[in-house]
């Protein structure tokens, strides 16, 4: 039997680092909001998609009287974010079914592809956890800030074998959510950092490089020029 598909979105934050007075998931790119061209990939991917949105409780109804005045009228089940992105998730696997596949993608990353997102579902037909990852371009290097000074500490990495994770990060819903009912740790960054470490293993696919997620506000004129482009 074939498994239902959910998508996940996580846009429980505040967006202090990007210092505007909404969150960034709710500023306009293109004359939309970051958070609905996001859901729109998702929804030109996979038809008859479930979706499950986090968001701060302050701006529940600021989404809905958005949705409502663009005529965004995508059925969506909104959660209520947590302390934390980890907990945010764990609110919201409590809404979605034991034998789905389960997209749970940063609603600040509205340039993901349609081809990707079709392509790993796919693939979840015979992998449990299918991350998108790019490789590192930047020469890296481990530091320690030491009196208000950058030093060296150990060797500079092994570039070839560095690769980013992005999202969307796709699991099993009934794993994923067992992974969830771990004890938090700040260890954990991302799903695949929590799923890994319940044992669930991991498998990769070349993500996108454009793929980017909209973080501080020198990011919002690259998404700008994406936008035109893609």
């Amino acid at each position: 039997m074939e498994r239902k598909k959910f998508l996940l979105i996580s846009a429980g934050g505040s967006g202090q680092r990007m210092g505007s007075d909404i969150p960034k998931q709710f500023l306009s790119l293109g004359g939309k909001a970051i958070l609905q061209l996001s859901i729109e990939r998702f929804l030109a991917a996979e038809s008859g998609l479930k979706i499950v949105t986090v968001l701060p409780k302050a701006s529940m109804q600021w989404w809905r009287d958005y949705c409502q005045v663009r005529s965004f009228n995508v059925p969506q089940i909104l959660v209520e974010g947590g302390f934390t992105r980890f907990h945010s998730v764990k609110n919201a696997l409590e809404k979605i079914p034991d034998g789905a596949v389960v997209a749970v993608h940063d609603g600040v990353r509205p340039f993901v592809g349609v081809p990707l997102i079709r392509e790993m579902f796919s693939r979840m037909e015979n992998c449990r956890a299918l991350i998108p990852v790019v490789p590192a371009t930047d020469t890296l290097k481990v530091l320690d800030l030491r009196d208000g000074t950058l030093e060296e500490s150990l060797p500079a990495p092994d570039r070839s074998r560095i690769w980013c994770a992005q999202t969307p990060q796709m699991f099993l819903s009934e794993e994923l959510r067992a992974a969830y009912s771990q004890a938090y740790d700040t260890a954990f960054t991302d799903d695949a950092s929590v799923a890994s470490a319940y044992g669930i293993p991991l498998s990769f696919i070349q993500g996108q490089r454009y793929n980017i997620k909209i973080t501080t506000p020198e990011d919002l004129p690259v998404a700008e020029a994406l936008l035109g482009v893609l």
